[in-house]
């Protein structure tokens, strides 16, 4: 082959590569994160929810300075959650009190940049917690937003509603999101066992109807869910299993259980658990879609500023209070899932 003709065909080849380079949509990766903020209360004291803990006049002397300092906490992690881009497009807030609080958060100078905008409902829980959202306009533009009221087993008892938000993420696809704080494992996880299955049946449910309407619905739940992702609310009734090949189309994978499996949670009580999950259906697996995942796990938040280091036993989150004040963080880490996306 003489010189001319390898020359042309290098120019060809240089020609269709760039050719495909043209054709080829930008690619672009957003976070969505879930952040159980432990207890966000405000000062006052309101008559219609239990919060007298969280007043001036408690063991904890929750005082405005106080309350402050936990928005200055919350604050810079949520600041540094994205290692990627400067904030996540979306975050899930568990344990708020009210509207206003969220407000104050999402208002905190270290998140101004972000101009994060609130959906939010006061829930029926007796502890007066609720679920919000805080989401970037920019990049997720709600279509339909839904509290999904739950009702327990134990009629007597109420619980946080589920939030729903339907809505066109980074201008690529709809999105279905739900988060979740499902009922607490105080007074036994077995005695409490079937309210966290009552919630899982009903999301089941309304995620089945979702993907039987369009297989390919792209469905994110995340939340605290009292359980771990290998329990039997989890992993048998809401049937989120380990994302492993084949894929299996209208069907949900639990992007925590790998990490479980190793050790690694969310928050610690004598030992790691991984009450903080996100569950994505099988839609979200599809690299040719505008909108999937960029890996098949999620990620924990955890920086060692974030830490509590006992005398004895391994570090583990730094949390606001418990039976004292200790002026740390949340009780729980954040966790957050990277979705690339082309447009």
């Amino acid at each position: 082959m003489n010189k001319y003709l390898i020359s042309a065909v290098l120019l060809l080849v240089v020609a269709v590569i760039s050719s495909c380079e043209r054709k080829r949509a930008p690619e672009s990766v957003i976070a969505i994160a879930f952040y159980n903020v432990e207890n966000l209360f405000d000062t006052i004291n309101d008559p219609g929810i239990n919060d007298g803990k969280y007043t001036p006049e408690s063991n904890f002397n929750w005082d405005s300075k106080k309350y402050l300092h936990k928005l200055d906490q919350l604050s810079r992690v949520i600041a540094a959650m994205d290692t990627l881009n400067d904030f996540p497009a979306v975050i899930g807030l568990s344990e708020v009190e009210n509207l206003a609080v969220v407000r104050d958060l999402a208002n905190h100078a270290s998140l101004a940049a972000a101009d994060f905008k609130i959906i939010h409902k006061d829930s029926p829980d007796g502890r007066g917690i609720d679920v919000a959202m805080l989401y970037r306009e920019s990049y997720f533009k709600p279509i339909e937003n839904q509290f999904i009221h739950v009702k327990l087993p134990d009629s007597g008892r109420t619980t946080r509603d589920i939030l729903y938000s339907k809505g066109l993420l980074a201008g690529a696809d709809t999105v279905h999101l739900f988060f979740n704080h499902w009922v607490s494992r105080w007074g036994g996880q077995e005695e409490t066992e079937a309210s966290r299955i009552a919630i899982a049946a009903l999301l089941k449910h309304i995620t089945d109807s979702i993907m039987e309407g369009n297989p390919g619905s792209e469905v994110i739940i995340a939340g605290d869910l009292n359980d771990n992702p290998t329990d039997t609310s989890v992993y048998h009734v809401l049937r989120a299993r380990k994302p492993v090949p084949p894929i299996r189309g209208k069907s949900l994978y639990n992007l925590s259980l790998e990490k479980f499996g190793k050790g690694e949670g969310s928050l610690y009580y004598k030992s790691w658990d991984m009450f903080d999950q996100f569950i994505v259906s099988s839609a979200l697996f599809d690299t040719t879609k505008r909108i999937h995942l960029m890996e098949d796990g999620q990620r924990i938040v955890k920086y060692d500023w974030m830490l509590y280091k006992p005398k004895k036993g391994g570090p583990r989150p730094n949390r606001t209070a418990a039976s004292k004040y200790y002026g740390g963080f949340s009780d729980h880490l954040p966790v957050m899932i990277y979705l690339a996306t082309t447009n």
